[in-house]
């Protein structure tokens, strides 16, 4: 009787686990292509349309621009065109998407 109710819970378990997986991968999911910032470990800021990720956290960004840390508080400085960037998961510190990138919904024709 007792090893009949450890197995349901296993299975359940595991059904609980696959539930969060296929959660988490429908938000990332819902990211692809939308418009980032990632804020690096060096004071390095990221900005370009999400593409990819992986197991380790680690990014892929296209029509990557980077902004470097200001020592003036008030100037933004011009950007750094990289294009396709891939940013190390150990180096993030924060990810925002762009509100106007989550707003805006692409129609497949």
């Amino acid at each position: 009787m007792a090893t009949e109710n450890e197995e349901n819970g296993v299975e359940m378990q595991t059904e609980l686990e696959e539930s969060n997986y296929s959660l988490a991968r429908l938000k990332l999911e819902n990211l692809l292509n939308k418009s980032m910032r990632i804020r690096m470990t060096d004071g390095r800021t990221l900005v370009g349309l999400f593409l990819c990720t992986d197991r380790d956290c680690n990014v892929i960004l296209g029509s990557a621009q980077e902004f470097l840390k200001s020592t003036d508080s008030f100037s933004q400085g011009e950007p750094r065109v990289l294009g396709l960037a891939m940013i190390p998961g150990h180096h993030v510190v924060s990810i925002e998407v762009e509100s106007e990138s989550l707003q805006t919904t692409t129609y497949g024709l």
